[in-house]
């Protein structure tokens, strides 16, 4: 298999794996996410039925916990489209260790992170169910699912950047001698791109924090939080991440305080996500000239502002669910473009040396 075909590959990967992240917001945000009691089945059975008959049956296994079809198939199409991609996943990485012991240059380390985080991810859906939507879980399985797009990327980028003829001048601005064509004669923002996927990385884990504690709708208005700038907080209970276990956490156990502490600490750290990631655009437009780069950072732009706008939009009509499932969708691609941006900084700097 030709390296242009694993890359179209991996492509088809990351994308699926995006639409599982999409699809497991849409399956939270439409209280789905115990449509199915069970797991890895439905109410006994791999595929929910559709006759009186079997529903009935279906329903005997768990008599407590009436069938309801629309949140079942919600949630069985999230585990169905999660399962192609681990079939996917398995295929991109038994393909990278093949080549590599023929003498190919894949990069196995990633393939190999990958296959763990696949089985991790899959025993955190488990769980997410047999815990009754504990929290901590939920918010786990989406940053699990984020680490698998952010692998994939990294994956994808690295075959993108491997086996290219050296130049000396890759992406040189005019300038003085001995000027670096990357980053400027003093600055390398390779650090700089690793802190901002973390920053980005951290944020969406707040904002699954928001989510799995049903904290999205804590504070109406904005800028200000129920008529308040700083309204009373409790961090200790809204950021306590040892929750009962056993109980039903569907529709969120905290009370209002705990809840608005949740959503405030997201709405800071958003802005500081934003002016992180404007800094770091503007100088990557500024200071470096490779084109990838530059049209990674300006992608990164409009993520950002586009998010942000998702953001208030959200607090502002009240959690609409094309919008909710949107400001999901964004998180995931502002992630992957940071990931992007950081592998290719890595390969550009390593060449240009």
């Amino acid at each position: 298999m030709k390296k242009t075909t694993v890359k179209r590959i991996v492509s088809v990967a990351m994308l699926l794996a995006l639409f599982v992240v999409v699809l497991g917001a849409y399956t939270r945000l439409t209280d789905a996410g115990l449509g199915c009691p069970d797991w890895p089945g439905c109410y006994g059975h791999m595929v929910l039925p559709s006759t009186e008959h079997g529903l009935t049956s279906a329903q005997m296994s768990y008599p407590a916990i009436p069938i309801e079809e629309r949140k079942a198939w919600t949630e069985m199409a999230h585990r169905y489209v999660a399962g192609s991609l681990g079939l996917l996943i398995c295929f991109i990485v038994f393909t990278a260790f093949r080549k590599r012991f023929s003498g190919e240059d894949y990069p196995i380390k990633s393939a190999a992170l990958l296959l763990l985080m696949l089985f991790f991810q899959a025993a955190l859906g488990m769980w997410t169910v047999t815990m009754k939507l504990l929290p901590v879980v939920v918010m786990g399985h989406l940053l699990g699912g984020l680490t698998i797009l952010s692998l994939l990327t990294w994956y994808r980028f690295s075959l993108n950047q491997q086996n290219q003829p050296q130049k000396k001048t890759l992406t040189r601005f005019p300038g003085k001698a001995g000027e670096s064509s990357l980053d400027g004669p003093t600055v390398n923002l390779s650090k700089w791109f690793v802190l901002g996927a973390v920053i980005v990385f951290f944020q969406i884990a707040l904002g699954g924090w928001v989510s799995s504690n049903y904290a999205g709708l804590a504070c109406i208005g904005f800028p200000y939080c129920n008529g308040q700038l700083l309204p009373a907080m409790n961090f200790s209970q809204g950021f306590n991440f040892i929750s009962s276990v056993g109980a039903n956490h569907q529709g969120g156990l905290l009370d209002s305080t705990a809840r608005v502490t949740i959503q405030v600490v997201h709405r800071m750290g958003a802005v500081i996500t934003v002016c992180y990631l404007i800094g770091l655009a503007i100088t990557v437009l500024t200071k470096v000239s490779n084109a990838r780069l530059r049209k990674l950072a300006s992608l990164s732009l409009m993520l950002v502002f586009t998010q942000f706008c998702l953001g208030i939009i959200n607090v502002v009509d009240l959690l609409p669910l094309s919008i909710a499932v949107a400001h999901n969708g964004v998180a995931a691609l502002l992630l992957a473009t940071m990931i992007a941006m950081t592998v290719t900084y890595k390969q550009e700097s390593s060449r240009a040396r």
